[in-house]
């Protein structure tokens, strides 16, 4: 019997101490959230520097005779490529409805998607590089 009744003690001592403590950790949480934002604004007011882009995705390539059928036969760089595909595709509307990860490929988009029917967006850019030199 004598402790059951320290156990019931126990948690009448726990919750009396547990709303002291939180009003004090609220005001500490308000002064640290100032302090964080002063660095962000710091960072913010820094100068961009001039963002440089990768010398190897803007050299111009040569577009296979199946790509050039979407893009052109123009040298084009990787980026411009990716983008004239895009666009491509969403003119001619072959994203897949329940899937919009999924390309469906048309007549002019299969021989560069390797003879298959769907392939994922992720895998279209790594087919387009196979066809540019």
């Amino acid at each position: 019997m004598a402790t059951a009744k320290k156990s019931a003690a126990a948690p009448a001592k726990k919750a009396a101490a547990k709303p002291a403590a939180k009003p004090a950790a609220k005001p500490a949480a308000k002064k640290a959230a100032p302090a964080k934002a002063a660095p962000k604004a710091a960072a913010a007011k820094k100068p961009a520097a001039a963002r440089k882009p990768n010398a190897a995705f803007m050299k111009a390539m040569t577009p296979s005779a199946q790509l050039s059928a979407v893009v052109g036969s123009s040298p084009l760089p990787r980026t411009e490529v990716t983008k004239k595909v895009w666009d491509y595709i969403k003119k001619q509307n072959l994203q897949d409805a329940a899937n919009r990860r999924m390309i469906n490929a048309d007549d002019k988009l299969k021989p560069v998607f390797g003879g298959k029917s769907q392939v994922s967006m992720f895998e279209m850019t790594k087919l387009i590089s196979d066809h540019l030199k």
